[in-house]
């Protein structure tokens, strides 16, 4: 396949290997991990233990075939001026040429004056200057916009001339894109051949028009053979056309030490079953290659570890999800003292209560000034049409169908971001007895009879409800992040958020909270604006309440969604005048939000947190 080098500062884990880009001529798919290239002895590594090891149990998990304990962490590589220089490859990223099919920026008439244009492949075009040349005329070329793709995450060029004919055909007269009207609808959009066949590319967005995927990977230059799914319609600059995997951590010192990684890794295929310190050693002379992933350990110091999480204690980081060490890091903060200088990755301290308390805030428990975190984000995969975010707790489901970024996994891509923020921790006693009200338990069975009836429309969902409690904590946090962006010096798009509660399966017992942070890969993260917003917190969360109480779209907005069967996942008191934020800085899509949990709103007030 041809390739087209991307410069490295274009490319953040959020837009990585399988991602479609238009390019100011072209447009390209980038490639897996395999041709990202990095200058030799410089593989701009990364250090952040607990995430390592949660990414290799997922990958050991999706992929029988990894054989590593652990994975390594790299940034993208930096650009170079050319990917392959005298034999000598540069540190770059690689893109292949997608689609391959393209449109003739020449514009003829049709007999009954509409507009069409030519379709042709990139083996009709012209080498060196990418243009097709007809009648001894050269003309510009743009990629087609359609393209087939499954659920699985695999993506293709549609066959067009199988299309235009409606099967297999021989025909290789010219085809033609036709525009029967200026809305840009798939119903205005036609295929037409020379021969006479023609066909709308409305047909296209009916199920099993484009057939069955075959496997196609072309950010892997390979395909997996028959996968079983249907075909579907994919504009490849639409929003939905890729949704990245992410696993984010906040770091914290001394969060996971090495046997603890390299057990946690193991777990799942090697150690589960172990009983004894007598097996463990039997074990590593049986399974080929166990000895040597646990290397230097001693059998007694692995032992140690496995009955940890044998019998579910937390006291080791290796028992615990992802948010219950960052909100035991977080909550542990000491008070504030007016000796602390701010240093290292993670520097919190508790803002003494004096400076916040109010009666209408006494379900706040504490609220931590967070002068320096630093936030790794790793890309895992990546799927089509639908989104997979973590769960409640942060972790990302084993079972999900992502598609993989890599053949052979010795290492995964991540962004080091570093920051700022502020954490409230909330009285786990008032929003447990709030949550078991009678008024709120019917507006949760609501909202998750809402779910019920979205997942119906989408059988491949993996959502579940998160509870009333985290919707309530969610839909504050939105609240919030809108009152400090007034003032914080930060834009809204540059706020982001961490929900901490409980998941109902046992993870995140006791523990409720919001951390609001902005991070950044240089030093525009960390300017003090959030921490000294902390400071006003008291003011800032009225302000959220008001921001709540009434929304420029009400009475519509405070009683849509449940009474007349929305269309949201959570169809409670959310849209785009109140709750609604950028889906870069919300950690569930804007989903599971209802503003009525937080305040009264005027089409109910009695299963509202707070009172205004």
């Amino acid at each position: 396949m041809s390739r087209q080098q991307i410069r490295s500062n274009q490319l953040i884990t959020t837009f990585g290997p399988g991602a479609m880009v238009d390019l100011p001529h072209k447009s390209i798919i980038v490639a897996g991990l395999e041709n990202w290239a990095f200058e030799p002895g410089k593989p701009c590594l990364v250090e952040e233990p607990r995430l390592a090891a949660k990414l290799a149990r997922l990958l050991r998990q999706q992929n029988q075939a990894f054989k590593g304990h652990s994975i390594e962490l790299r940034t993208p590589p930096p650009a170079g001026d050319a990917m392959f220089q005298r034999g000598r490859i540069t540190p770059g990223v690689t893109g292949y040429i997608f689609p391959h099919w393209f449109i003739v920026q020449n514009v003829v008439l049709s007999p009954q004056k509409n507009r069409r244009r030519r379709l042709v492949m990139q083996g009709q075009l012209e080498d060196g200057t990418g243009k097709f040349k007809d009648k001894n005329k050269s003309y510009s070329v743009v990629p087609v916009r359609f393209v087939r793709a499954c659920r699985k995450g695999h993506v293709g060029d549609i066959q067009w001339r199988e299309f235009a004919h409606g099967g297999q055909t021989n025909c290789q007269q010219d085809l033609w894109m036709e525009e029967r009207g200026t809305t840009g609808d798939l119903a205005d959009v036609w295929i037409i051949c020379d021969c006479g066949a023609v066909r709308s590319m409305s047909d296209a967005a009916e199920s099993g028009t484009l057939g069955n995927c075959n496997g196609s990977r072309p950010w892997l230059d390979d395909s997996e053979g028959v996968c079983g799914e249907t075909n579907r319609l994919l504009l490849r600059t639409a929003s939905n056309a890729y949704f990245p995997q992410t696993l984010p951590v906040i770091s914290i010192p001394n969060g996971m030490k090495k046997v603890e990684s390299v057990v946690l890794s193991l777990w799942d295929t090697h150690l589960c079953k172990i009983t004894s310190v007598e097996q463990l050693s039997m074990v590593k002379g049986i399974i080929p290659g166990l000895a040597e992933e646990l290397g230097t350990l001693t059998d007694v110091e692995v032992f140690e570890v496995m009955q940890i999480i044998h019998e579910g204690k937390q006291t080791s980081s290796v028992a615990k999800p992802v948010k219950e060490v960052e909100f035991d890091a977080l909550s542990g903060a000491d008070i504030e003292q007016q000796t602390d200088e701010p240093n290292g990755d993670f520097f919190v301290r508790r803002l003494p209560a004096a400076n916040w308390q109010h009666v209408k805030l006494a379900a706040v428990d504490n609220v931590v000034l967070v002068h320096r975190l630093r936030e790794v984000v790793a890309l895992l995969g990546f799927t089509r049409f639908e989104p997979e975010s973590a769960d409640v707790t942060g972790e990302l489901d084993m079972q999900v169908q992502r598609a993989p970024i890599v053949r052979d996994a010795k290492w995964m891509p991540v962004s080091e971001n570093r920051g700022e923020g502020i954490f409230l921790q909330f009285n786990p006693d008032a929003i447990e007895s709030w949550a078991t009200g009678e008024l709120v338990m019917k507006r949760a069975a609501e909202l998750e009879g809402s779910l019920e009836k979205w997942k119906k429309d989408h059988p491949n969902s993996r959502v579940e409800f998160p509870g009333a409690s985290y919707i309530m904590l969610h839909s504050l946090s939105h609240l919030l992040i809108s009152a400090i962006s007034l003032e914080c010096g930060y834009p809204l798009s540059s706020l982001r958020e961490r929900i901490y509660a409980p998941d109902g399966k046992g993870a995140m017992e006791g523990r409720y909270g919001i951390l609001i942070y902005t991070s950044s890969s240089g030093s525009e993260g960390t300017l003090g604006g959030l921490v000294q917003s902390a400071r006003d917190i008291r003011k800032h969360l009225f302000r959220a309440m008001q921001l709540g109480t009434l929304c420029s779209n009400d009475p519509v907005c405070s009683s849509h969604g449940v009474k007349n069967g929305g269309i949201d996942r959570i169809s409670g008191s959310a849209c785009h005048g109140c709750l609604y934020i950028s889906e870069t800085s919300c950690e569930r899509f804007n989903q599971f939000l209802d503003r009525s949990l937080v305040v009264p709103t005027i089409d109910r007030s009695g299963c509202a947190f707070f009172t205004v």
